[in-house]
């Protein structure tokens, strides 16, 4: 029996793809379409350059280079929470060539009316901006591997919330 039939509904988020334009709010797409090429090393190397904007230094922190293992979610799925990172961004760029979801509200007091969700085309990566809310990595089909870029230090930088309503991610 479906949660419909037993008289509980389900606020589903649409999934849009993910584009520079419509990530805007909430920070930079990383992907080399649309970048400045500079050529380098006696133009044997093409610099994709400066892909996105990494800002970790808020009460001394530091940029921190990650790897994340992310197990594979199954759809639908339930949003329940969003956190944020106050002192710094933090950019995920994926090893694995496949698509991954992306949930994310704009920075301020949690609006849960201005979720959003994107789908990746698999190798575009994020950068979330700092104070934007965003849910932990939802990896699809496999376990996928991801670089993060994220700041390091003292301070309180991870805030976490319930939402009031959770929000499915659909097939």
């Amino acid at each position: 029996m479906r949660l419909h039939d037993m008289g509980f509904t389900m606020k589903k988020l649409v999934i849009e793809p993910l584009t520079r334009a419509a990530f805007e709010p909430f920070g930079d797409v990383i992907e080399l379409e649309g970048a400045k090429q500079i050529p380098i090393n006696l133009g044997t190397t093409i610099r994709f350059h400066d892909l996105a904007r990494i800002d970790v230094e808020d009460e001394g922190g530091r940029a921190l280079v990650n790897l994340f293992r992310g197990q594979p979610r199954v759809l639908p799925f339930e949003v329940s929470m969003l956190e944020r990172h106050p002192l710094g961004s933090q950019a995920f760029l994926p090893l694995n060539d496949r698509p991954y979801l992306i949930v994310v509200a704009p920075a301020g007091e949690l609006d849960e009316s201005a979720i959003r969700g994107f789908v990746t085309r698999g190798w575009q990566g994020v950068n979330y901006a700092k104070g934007v809310w965003h849910h932990p990595l939802i990896a699809l089909g496999e376990v996928s591997d991801f670089i993060v870029v994220d700041r390091g230090g003292d301070g309180c930088n991870l805030n976490e919330v319930q939402l009031d309503e959770s929000v499915w991610l659909m097939d």
